[in-house]
């Protein structure tokens, strides 16, 4: 039951929590003073405003095929963490549109409905959710080229505000961008990274298949290391080198084929090198021989 509790029912309450968070600062703080959020979000927020049709509707449309995609390459359990954050999100935005503003002055607006929505985002990012298909988007880019999510995300924002300066005038394309530099560092606290890696390591009795389902599920090769326990004796020791948005499918597929693997996840400063999906259909396993204490 407490297995259950923490795999399952605590990641949806924290997902719940950081939509309706999100939803409250953009429907209380940033919309109403014509300040947009960045990515699909952003993208809904303009159409929002030039048509009749609500910004909750464009949100679950144009997200929905950046989510399919995230089902193939991230899994079903990402999929439905993700629907669940974008629709209940939607559903808050419609709770929140009619509500009396909190504030009218404009830098305030910025300051808490930037540090509210990154919180907000934060959460649900950091319990295998998401809420703008962007960042889907740029895992996926990222993997192909030699950009990171956090280089195409800021990229993409950019071109947004640019368009929301030629709509709305440049003084709340400057209010957006500055919005969105407090979200994202708010993010960077609660979520740890936006585009850090993130280093597993996996000490388990089925490191092969475990490999094997790493690079079919996610596409990510692992480094395969023989190890020796004090205690549990020969061991296979997995090394990878991941997104902060593949921690979840990696921890379901490791418990769902080793309950007794020991999984370790670190903070990776810099990458020399690359550790993109390779194109082949084998999975690739450097395999080297390590006894513990040579």
């Amino acid at each position: 039951m407490k297995k259950i509790f923490s795999d399952y029912i605590f990641p949806f309450l924290m997902i719940t929590v950081g939509a309706v968070l999100a939803a409250f600062a953009l429907e209380e703080f940033l919309i109403p003073s014509t300040i947009l959020d960045g990515g699909i979000n952003g993208v809904s927020i303009i159409l929002d405003k030039l048509t009749p049709i609500n910004m909750s509707v464009f949100i679950i449309v144009l997200n929905l095929p950046f989510l399919l995609v995230g089902l193939k390459q991230l899994g079903a359990m990402f999929f439905v963490r993700g629907i669940y954050g974008m629709v209940l999100f939607s559903v808050m935005l419609e709770v929140f549109r009619d509500l009396t503003n909190v504030t009218e002055t404009e830098l305030l607006a910025v300051v808490f409905g930037g540090m509210m929505l990154g919180a907000g985002v934060g959460l649900v990012l950091r319990y295998g959710g998401c809420l703008d298909g962007t960042e889907i988007v740029a895992l996926l880019l990222s993997k192909k080229t030699s950009f990171s999510i956090g280089q195409i995300i800021l990229g993409a924002n950019i071109i947004i505000y640019a368009v929301a300066g030629i709509l709305f005038g440049w003084d709340r394309a400057m209010y957006s961008l500055l919005a969105y530099f407090i979200t994202f560092k708010v993010i960077d606290i609660v979520e740890q990274g936006m585009e850090q890696a993130k280093a597993i390591m996996v000490i388990t009795d089925n490191g092969s298949y475990i490999a094997d389902e790493i690079y079919k599920r996610l596409g990510r090769t692992c480094t395969k290391l023989e190890g020796s326990g004090l205690v549990s004796g020969k061991k296979d020791v997995l090394y990878c080198v991941i997104t902060r948005m593949e921690i979840s499918g990696i921890k379901h597929i490791v418990h769902s084929s080793d309950s007794s693997a020991f999984v370790t996840v670190t903070d990776v400063s810099e990458i020399i090198g690359h550790h993109i999906k390779r194109t082949d259909s084998a999975v690739v396993a450097e395999v080297a021989d390590v006894n513990e204490g040579a």
